[in-house]
């Protein structure tokens, strides 16, 4: 009962002196701080109507109409590229942070990573739903996680990986019109005070960074498929 008691007349005796200062106590889960990033303005409002989302800035002549979808536009614009330099592959994909191309499905980098190797696998074809995939594209989609799994591991060696679909904005969809999979590697400790208390991910190393050493492991360990077709 002393120690309550002790505990009360230290609360009264805190709050009396937040009165005094004409500040309030602080709260348990305070209001967050504002990082700003301006960078993801225009991708977030489309406030640049000429821009096409998901259009790499290096790809920006791409002649293709607007598709209504950030990736099919960054994998059309990736395909132009391509066939403008004559079929020399990694400038475009260099651009649009492609790692892989196969028969169904891409593989990117995830613009905006939760972590380092955070990576989105999906379908060429549009398509919203896990259950719309065609058998074909199905068991790509799960190949190619197999074989990004290898070199997630080989790269980070991570303690653990995420592999997650949000089917619908309701579930968290970013991009909700066009199915991905969301693969990245995790630590124990990896949510840190900066994640906890301030709402920002520290990311140590460079999207172009990510994008070469992942394609290198990935050189390593074949993938079976057929040739890749054409984007219609």
């Amino acid at each position: 009962m002393r120690g309550w008691s002790g505990s009360m007349q230290y609360s009264l005796q805190a709050q009396a002196l937040a009165s005094s200062m004409n500040t309030s106590p602080p709260p348990i889960l305070g209001s967050m701080d504002r990082l700003w990033t301006p960078w993801r303005y225009n991708y977030i409002t489309g406030a640049t109507p000429e821009a096409r989302k998901g259009v790499p800035q290096e790809l920006s002549a791409w002649p293709g109409e607007d598709q209504g979808c950030v990736f099919c536009n960054l994998i059309r614009s990736v395909e132009w590229g391509i066939q403008a330099a004559d079929g020399n592959t990694e400038p475009a994909e260099r651009a649009g942070r492609i790692i892989a191309r196969l028969s169904t499905c891409f593989v990117c980098l995830n613009a905006f990573p939760y972590s380092s190797g955070h990576l989105l696998l999906m379908p060429y074809r549009h398509t919203d739903s896990l259950a719309k995939l065609s058998p074909e594209e199905a068991a790509e989609l799960i190949h190619a996680a197999q074989w990004i799994e290898t070199a997630l591991r080989e790269v980070y060696h991570p303690d653990g990986l995420n592999l997650g679909l949000n089917l619908g904005e309701a579930a968290g969809a970013g991009v909700a019109n066009h199915l991905h999979l969301h693969m990245l590697p995790r630590w124990f400790g990896d949510t840190n005070f900066m994640a906890v208390t301030a709402e920002t991910r520290v990311l140590p190393e460079m999207l172009e960074t990510t994008w070469e050493r992942v394609r290198k492991a990935l050189s390593k360990v074949p993938f079976f498929s057929s040739p890749i077709p054409p984007i219609a």
